[in-house]
């Protein structure tokens, strides 16, 4: 989670930094299986394709690569910097020396980190539990792929824009609307998908009523938060931990054909070529909202790109582009005090729906940056005006991802 209160995350597996030596601008990574082959990316062995994620066995080196492959998956690649200071194409020195400093340990438990430049994959590299073909766990950042959705029920005419706006509690049919608490109507589509519902549960609670399935099924998740958490103007404000993202979730699987999860597959993974990921069930019985996705780190990049492209893919407009500037700019703004990743070079955090905004600064300018954030370092960071993707994925305690991309991958874009 992003807020401060909610950085210090349980993991099941420690950070142990690994001193790598001789580190070129391409290693090629050993697997368990040692499968050494030049120009490739490290994938999941056979041995451990039935692990977990918090199972999977560290690279015994680092994989960094200037020139990405070209794979079967619609990412389009070229080469990080002709020269070593071509910031048309990025500074390659940069870029790599901070790549090593990863790899030995320098910046926490980083698993991989992608840089996409002018639509084009630039950068791939991979450390630690990373790996070309497998899903990283996602945390938070399923948000955003959760609003993605909603904007692509917009799109296909499930949805409208004005529908944000009404109560959420009027989608749902199966609710017992005589018993809920004060204020239920109060919560909009729009409120839920900004994090300002005002429903004010404890995490306490929440896996209290998760213990339960026989309240928990279905529109029974939303009838038990709703019986127990009055709503008032005073309460809706901005509050990261709360369990907007599961009523939203709920409104998407009643207003799509068919259910949430078949329509997140065929409507958006797969319309984006995306095939290999997870997504946790929710006691509900529908995908997890608020975090429980694994999302490959080239898939990741994808996501990106479709926001950066206002919605299109290939040319179609998958997601509504009037829900991706809505989305992606500043509706709530929150305390820099109360948002972790604001530093020296980061200022003015904002949060749309399920996305994060910020403004990066590098020498007397700044860039407003748009980013899908997941707790332990999962980050898809957009900058426009660079034409510029970062993706990173992690399982490290303290985060500071947001200020190692404007301080150290930032500069190497600019003139």
């Amino acid at each position: 989670m992003m807020i401060k209160q909610n950085i210090k995350m349980k993991y099941t597996s420690l950070f142990a930094a690994i001193m790598l030596s001789g580190v070129s601008s391409l290693v090629v990574a050993d697997s368990p299986k040692n499968m050494v082959q030049a120009n490739v990316a490290p994938m999941v062995s056979d041995a451990d394709a039935k692990l977990s994620f918090w199972d999977m066995p560290y690279l015994e080196k680092a994989y960094i690569d200037t020139t990405p492959s070209k794979r079967n998956d619609a990412i389009l690649v070229g080469e990080l910097g002709v020269g070593a200071l071509d910031v048309n194409n990025g500074n390659k020195a940069l870029i790599v020396k901070l790549a090593k400093e990863i790899a030995q340990g320098k910046h926490g438990a980083i698993d991989s980190l992608l840089i996409s430049h002018k639509d084009k994959l630039v950068f791939e590299s991979y450390f630690l539990r990373g790996r070309v073909d497998l899903p990283h766990m996602q945390a938070s950042s399923t948000k955003s792929y959760l609003s993605l959705a909603i904007g692509r029920a917009i799109q296909l005419g499930y949805l409208t824009m004005d529908d944000l706006h009404k109560p959420l509690v009027s989608f749902l049919k199966d609710l017992d609307l005589t018993s809920l608490a004060k204020g239920a109507q109060n919560i909009t589509l729009h409120k839920a998908l900004s994090m300002q519902s005002g429903l004010q549960i404890s995490r306490d609670q929440l896996t209290e009523y998760d213990k339960k399935p026989e309240i928990m099924k279905g529109q029974g998740q939303v009838q038990t938060y709703l019986e127990h958490a009055p709503i008032s103007a005073k309460s809706q404000i901005f509050d990261y931990k709360g369990a907007d993202p599961r009523l939203v979730m709920q409104v998407l699987d009643v207003v799509v054909p068919g259910s949430a999860k078949d329509f997140i597959k065929n409507e958006l993974f797969n319309k984006l070529g995306i095939t290999n990921y997870k997504w946790r069930k929710d006691a509900s019985g529908l995908p997890m909202g608020p975090y429980g996705s694994q999302m490959t780190s080239r898939n990741m990049l994808k996501v990106g790109s479709l926001v950066m492209d206002n919605g299109k893919w290939n040319g179609e407009q998958l997601i509504s582009e009037a829900f991706i500037k809505t989305a992606t700019n500043r509706i709530v703004h929150p305390s820099a005090d109360d948002v972790f990743f604001v530093g020296n070079n980061i200022s003015k955090p904002g949060y749309g729906y399920y996305f994060w905004q910020a403004d990066m600064k590098v020498g007397n300018k700044t860039y407003y940056s748009k980013s899908a954030q997941g707790g332990g370092g999962q980050y898809i960071i957009m900058i426009d005006e660079l034409d510029l993707l970062i993706v990173f994925t992690a399982h490290e305690r303290d985060d500071k991802t947001m200020n190692i991309a404007s301080e150290r991958v930032l500069p190497a874009f600019v003139n």
